[in-house]
């Protein structure tokens, strides 16, 4: 059975006083998930490293929100791979609709930037999504299979083990809106069979694949329980101890038979 990851993204919230009262509120309540799910925190560049050294000693692990596809130079405002990792990050999210939508991301360069993450050992959680007047449209699966094809290409077998894929409706970001459970499931469903066609069946059943489109306390029970939802992206519901804590905690029960 694949681990469930429940990873928290930030987005542009919380300066490094609110980082530390968060995390200090989860470390009481995160014992007990010990090697049940795996916990990643995502919070903003500036509170980086005032959150590894609250995570230290914790089940919850550090990741970052972008970063740079360059390894260094004169690229003002862009953090490089290996900072992250020198500051003790392991994921990094790169693709996130957010991204796309507002910096005009491609697929071309979030390859390269999953590319840069193998490199120093992070892992990528990696972004793919249709809009809403896509799905509308009805070419959902070809949305999904373009992106798919962009973001891992060239990639070999043993790179792909090391990723995490992220399907997240762009209808769904911030809207409220969700897919039904078995809506986001068939996605969940394509993409590995995707994955399976570029590489092979048995890497793609192994494939860690999120549901990152407003899931909540409320609906994380359903949509983990899914047969290929394998965690989930959260943004506004990791931001308050209560409601991520519940959905780390749909993650624990989903993985009970």
């Amino acid at each position: 059975m694949r681990k469930k990851v429940i990873a928290g993204n930030w987005k542009m919230n919380k300066d490094i006083h609110e980082t530390a009262g968060l995390i200090n509120e989860l470390k009481e309540r995160i014992k007990d998930f010990q090697n049940e799910v795996d916990v990643v925190l995502c919070p903003p560049f500036t509170s980086l490293v005032v959150a590894k050294s609250l995570v230290q000693g914790t089940p919850m692990k550090l990741g970052a929100q972008n970063m740079s596809q360059h390894d260094d130079g004169a690229y003002t405002g862009e953090v490089s791979a290996r900072m992250l990792t020198t500051i003790g990050c392991e994921y990094v999210i790169l693709g996130h609709s957010e991204r796309r939508q507002y910096f005009k991301e491609t697929d071309d360069l979030v390859n390269a930037k999953v590319k840069k993450a193998l490199k120093v050992m992070l892992t990528p959680i990696i972004c793919v999504g249709e809009t809403l007047e896509e799905r509308e449209s009805g070419v959902t699966d070809r949305i999904i299979a373009a992106q798919i094809k962009g973001v891992l290409h060239e990639l070999s077998s043993e790179e792909i083990q090391k990723c995490i894929i992220a399907y997240e409706p762009v209808w769904a970001i911030g809207t409220g809106k969700n897919a039904t459970p078995d809506q986001a499931n068939q996605v969940h469903k394509l993409i590995r069979k995707l994955v399976s066609q570029l590489f092979s069946w048995s890497l793609a059943e192994k494939l860690v694949i999120q549901y990152g489109g407003s899931m909540n306390a409320q609906n994380a029970a359903d949509l983990l329980s899914q047969s290929d939802i394998d965690g989930g992206l959260i943004g506004g519901a990791s931001l308050k101890s209560d409601t991520f804590m519940a959905i780390v905690q749909a993650g624990v029960e989903a993985r009970i038979p």
